[in-house]
Order: structure tokens, then C-alpha cells, then sequence
């Protein structure tokens, strides 16, 4: 299988004026083609700052970071908007949907920025969100949709541009139960069907037990996880 994501030797130190604090140190991380990878660990330990350097969102202190065949620490701003748009599909607590659009042109308009054409991209933003199960809710807005309808539109957007790389920043953190239950369901089985590469981060043990590998951030580092025996 190829390896879609290699880290190597990554550091990622931040410094203010009173102290220097490093979050992640000699990290190394290697990641197959169709794995779906998951990381669990306490809220400060680096969980997110490691998938906004692998999203190109934050820049790395020391290390090597390739995805998707990009060396990301050594890409310019235009790069890494490019980076994100062909390779990357990006899922976070909160949905982040444009308030004055629908749920339809919410998934399209990535893809139009993208430089797809307009009836192509609405016809890939349809099948989405049949996939999702909202079609039926395609003409809402934001505000007129449940929370956990909106994560659904959010799952639906980050496939718009067909990535390589789906990266979900605790995509059920903000939904109750119920819904923490049927979005992780249906991120998994959207992952499957599309047959793309996940990286995962998450509080929810029943939610990251999905996962192909588990891994949690201890000292900076990744250390595996193993569920089996859990009930």
C-alpha cells in the first residue's frame, strides 16, 4: 500500500513571551493509503495542533511533514490553499457553513472555487447529500437545520472535490448522543464508500473504536492504542 501521510522527527514549539511551550516532539507518524486512523488523548495534548499542520493550518517548529506527495512545511500560502482544495476534505466541531446559503450550495461551492463547473458541481453536491440523507433538506439554510443535519452537510462538503484525505477535527463533539452516533456512522461508512484515507480526532471512545489504528498523544508523542478486549 502507499503511504499517504509520513511525519518525521516533527516539533511544534510555541513561544510567547513568558514561556516556551512545546506541545508535540520527535512525532513520527506513517499513514497507508485507505487507513482509517484515529487519535484519542486529554484536550491540550497536541491532537488538533497535529491535524492542523497536516491540514497546512499551522506550520511545524522542526520535523518533515509530506502528504498526499506534498512536503507541507515547505509550501507557500497559494500551495497550501491549493493543497487543501484538490487533496484535502476538512471536518470540524463546528460546521462552519456559510449562514446565507443553502445546505446544496454549501456543499457545491467548494467545487466551484475549485474550478469545476457549475452544473458538474451541482450535480456532484446532489449526490452527496443524497448519500448523507438530506436531500430532502437541500433548499434550507443553516439556521433552519438541526445540529446534526449540519454536520451531515459538513460530511457531504468535505467529498465535494473528490480528496485523498479526509481530516475530522471532533466532528461529534458539539451533537448529543443520538446524533454523536449516526454522524460517526455515517462518516465511516461515506469514508468507506468513497474509499478515502481518514484521520480522525476525537474524545469519543465508541466513535474512535472504528478505527482501523488508534493512537494517543502522550508527551508529544504517538503511542498506540489498543481496543480489542473492550467491550
Amino acid at each position: 500500500m502507499n503511504k499517504i501521510v509520513e511525519i518525521t522527527g516533527l516539533e511544534k514549539t510555541y513561544v510567547t513571551e513568558s514561556e516556551k511551550l512545546t506541545i508535540l516532539k520527535d512525532l513520527n507518524l506513517s499513514v497507508e493509503k485507505g487507513c482509517k486512523l484515529v487519535i484519542v488523548g486529554e484536550s491540550g495534548s497536541g491532537k488538533s495542533t497535529l491535524l492542523n499542520i497536516i491540514g497546512g493550518i499551522d506550520r511545524i517548529t522542526a520535523g518533515k511533514v509530506i502528504a498526499a506527495g506534498n512536503e507541507v512545511n515547505k509550501l507557500n500560502e497559494e500551495q497550501i490553499a491549493s493543497y487543501r482544495s484538490k487533496f484535502l476534505g476538512l471536518i470540524f466541531q463546528f460546521h462552519y457553513l456559510l449562514k446565507d446559503f443553502t445546505a446544496l450550495e454549501n456543499v457545491y461551492m467548494s467545487a466551484l472555487i475549485a474550478g469545476v463547473p457549475k452544473k458538474e458541481a451541482v450535480l456532484k453536491a446532489v449526490q452527496l447529500l443524497q448519500d448523507v440523507g438530506i436531500y430532502e433538506r437541500k433548499n434550507h439554510l443553516p439556521s433552519e437545520l438541526s445540529g446534526g443535519e449540519r454536520q451531515r452537510v459538513a460530511v457531504a462538503r468535505s467529498l465535494i472535490n473528490n480528496p485523498e484525505l479526509i481530516l475530522a477535527d471532533e466532528p461529534t463533539g458539539n451533537l448529543d448522543p443520538a446524533n454523536a452516533s449516526m454522524i460517526g456512522d455515517l462518516l465511516f461508512s461515506m469514508v468507506e464508500k468513497y474509499k478515502k484515507t481518514l484521520i480522525l480526532v476525537t474524545h469519543d471512545m465508541k466513535l474512535a473504536k472504528k478505527g482501523d489504528v488508534a493512537y494517543t498523544i502522550s508527551g508529544g508523542k504517538l503511542k498506540p492504542v489498543d481496543f480489542r478486549g473492550e467491550k
